[in-house]
C-alpha cells in the first residue's frame, strides 16, 4: 500500500484546510485509517481515525469540534477537514493506514497556521 498526502499550507489562525491521503496498491486488505501529526521537538500525535466503511471515527480532544475524518472507498482517499485552526495546529501531517499484520505511512504535509 502506498500513501500519499496533499493539501498542506500555510493558513492564518482561524482559517480552514483539508488534507487528502490517497491510497494505491492492495487498499482492500486496508482495515482503518487515520491521520496523525509531528510538531517540532514533539512525539507524533494521533489526531483522527477512521474504520473500512467510515462507519467509526475517533479525535484527539484538541481537535474534536475542529477537525473531520472522512473516506471515500471508491477514490480510496481519505481527508481531513480542518477548520478553526490554531497556532498549535502547526505540525507535519501524516496519514496512516493499517492492514491486519502491516502499517503504512505516507511522507508527510506540512501545515503551519500563523497567527
Amino acid at each position: 500500500v502506498q500513501l500519499v498526502e496533499s493539501g498542506g499550507g500555510l493558513v492564518q489562525a482561524g482559517g480552514s484546510l483539508r488534507l487528502s491521503c490517497a491510497a494505491s496498491g492492495s487498499t482492500f486488505s486496508i482495515n482503518i485509517m487515520g491521520w496523525y501529526r509531528q510538531a517540532p521537538g514533539k512525539q507524533r500525535e494521533l489526531v483522527a481515525t477512521i474504520t473500512s466503511g467510515g462507519g467509526n471515527t475517533n479525535y484527539a480532544d484538541s481537535v474534536k469540534g475542529r477537525f473531520t475524518i472522512s473516506r471515500d472507498s471508491a477514490k480510496s482517499t481519505m481527508y481531513l477537514q480542518m477548520n478553526s485552526l490554531k497556532p498549535e495546529d502547526t505540525a507535519v501531517y501524516y496519514c496512516n493506514a493499517w492492514s491486519l499484520t502491516l502499517g503504512y505511512w505516507g511522507q508527510g504535509t506540512q501545515v503551519t497556521v500563523s497567527s
